[in-house]
């Protein structure tokens, strides 16, 4: 392996880490601010988002990058989204394919019936799993569990919790303040004018602190998720370039069963270089439609990859891994036992 290859290889997986920064960020973010201000609220969100999840999550996934995949895996394992919805994501997102379409001129009709297929059975399978899980009374306890993924991260989430000045303000609170501060006003106190102002400034310090513990541990889990998905990237970049795209286009090209069973386990692998092989291999008229769909159904980005990363219930994450592939293989059979070409 060349030194220009190694550098490509190299630039190309921290190009792609970067690009999921800001979605693995904002998750974080997010969580960490509904685990301690949301309140209930955070369950009835959650309620909520299982019926429609695995709808969003599809569309989501449809456009032009993997971060959506990459937050459905952080959100999943918080239990703020269902199986259903990752499933979604993952079978929806397409990775890398629509820039191959585009850089080879490609009809754009030809890239959305792909596109198409893949949210419709994003869908269909997200709201089967959902369906499934919740007549076998699996679909979880319908709470987020976003401190166990502080706890698993040691980001010392806890002493957001621990401030004692830190609770939400609440609107009788706040009324009961106004109306201390008025009376104290009122009654002239120079003293309960002063113990008002104090209990502003503590309470402005309290929130400045809160918000402050809250970003450090999104930043935190971001930081820990970004090297993780960095290394793993790295070294299946390196795999895929000592493969080369000729022996893939070779294992490929045999038995129609084993090409399909074969191209989904490669858009298993966390790594844009799998789509982008598939692709191009499919627009060459190397790889027919079932096995190319097959690898790109389950070609969903750093999805699986975040999930392995911040789920620790590992026979969890290899069941829905499988799940993806069986569904992935199983489809791409019904494109090519229909004869469908797109």
């Amino acid at each position: 392996m060349t030194p220009s290859v190694i550098l490509d290889v190299l630039l190309d997986s921290v190009h792609d880490t970067l690009e999921l920064i800001p979605f693995l960020f904002l998750t974080y973010l997010a969580m960490e601010a509904l685990e301690h201000t949301a309140g209930g609220r955070t369950e009835r969100i959650i309620a909520r988002a299982d019926k429609s999840g695995p709808v969003v999550g599809a569309l989501l996934g449809a456009l032009p990058q993997c971060g959506f995949s990459a937050m459905a895996g952080t959100l999943y394992a918080a239990r703020v989204v269902s199986a259903g919805t990752l499933v979604s994501v993952i079978l929806a997102t397409s990775d890398e394919m629509i820039p191959v379409f585009v850089a080879h001129a490609e009809p754009a009709g030809r890239m959305l019936a792909i596109i198409g297929f893949k949210v419709v059975a994003g869908m269909a399978v997200g709201l089967a799993v959902d369906m499934v899980l919740r007549a076998l009374h699996r679909a979880g306890d319908g709470h987020a569990h976003i401190a166990e993924l502080c706890e698993a991260a040691h980001c010392d989430c806890g002493e957001i919790d621990a401030e004692p000045d830190c609770e939400p303000f609440s609107p009788e609170a706040l009324a009961a303040g106004e109306k201390n501060t008025a009376s104290a006003a009122a009654h002239g106190d120079a003293d309960g004018h002063a113990h008002g102002h104090g209990h502003a400034h503590s309470h402005g310090a309290s929130r400045g602190r809160r918000a402050w513990h809250i970003v450090r541990s999104a930043l935190v889990h971001t930081a820990e998720v970004t090297f993780f998905i960095f290394l793993v990237t790295l070294v299946f970049g390196f795999v895929i370039e000592a493969a080369g795209t000729d022996a893939i286009a070779h294992a490929l090209g045999s038995h129609p069963l084993r090409a399909t069973m074969l191209a989904a386990l490669i858009g298993l692998i966390p790594n844009c270089g799998a789509s982008v092989a598939i692709t191009q291999l499919y627009l060459q008229g190397s790889l027919a439609a079932g096995p190319m769909m097959a690898g790109l159904l389950v070609s969903g980005g750093m999805g699986l990859l975040v999930l392995f990363r911040t789920n620790r219930d590992m026979r969890q994450n290899l069941i829905i891994t499988a799940f993806v592939y069986v569904v992935g293989v199983v489809l791409g059979l019904v494109v090519a036992g229909l004869g469908i070409i797109f």
